[in-house]
């Protein structure tokens, strides 16, 4: 019986540790409400980088494959095979910039725009329903924090004086 006891302890102390784990808080928030939406996602044909890529460009500002990784969480040598693989499915295309021809930018095609619009208009309504509850003071509050934090963390350049 002691052994259970301390074991359930011991369960406790890391539940609460995770329970009060900013990083964790966020990870485990953004896969409840992506695994909500998913399967619209998954029913337009899109796999969830693909959507990411997509609602990345729908703003019709093309970017390099670079930002556009960082953007979509994704590891540049995986974006660069999916865009090559998205080119050829007429959902996005490559252009030169015509600033500086070193880069290729990334934009969004007429067909890659269709398929993810009523995708974005799903998001928001998704979106809106999990937000009901929350005061629109404290969700705007939440976003400029979130939002800090992401500028933030661009500046730091490894190593960081937090890992020596």
């Amino acid at each position: 019986m002691v052994t259970t006891t301390r074991s359930t302890a011991r369960t406790r102390a890391r539940a609460a540790f995770v329970d009060d784990y900013l990083s964790y808080l966020l990870a485990r928030a953004s896969h409840v409400v992506y695994k909500e939406f998913d399967g619209q996602v998954r029913e337009a044909g899109l796999a969830p980088l693909e959507w990411r890529v997509l609602a990345t460009l729908s703003d019709g500002d093309g970017l390099t494959i670079g930002e556009l990784a960082g953007k979509v969480l994704a590891k540049q040598p995986t974006l660069t095979k999916l865009v090559q693989r998205m080119v050829k499915a007429g959902l996005v295309r490559r252009t030169d910039d015509g600033a500086d021809l070193r880069r290729t930018l990334v934009f969004e095609t007429a067909q890659g725009r269709k398929l993810v619009e009523g995708l974005l208009a799903r998001a928001k309504r998704h979106e809106a329903v999990i937000l009901r509850p929350f005061a629109a003071r404290k969700i705007s509050r939440t976003r400029v924090e979130l939002r800090d934090i992401f500028r933030r963390s661009e500046g730091l350049r490894p190593p960081s004086p937090l890992f020596p």
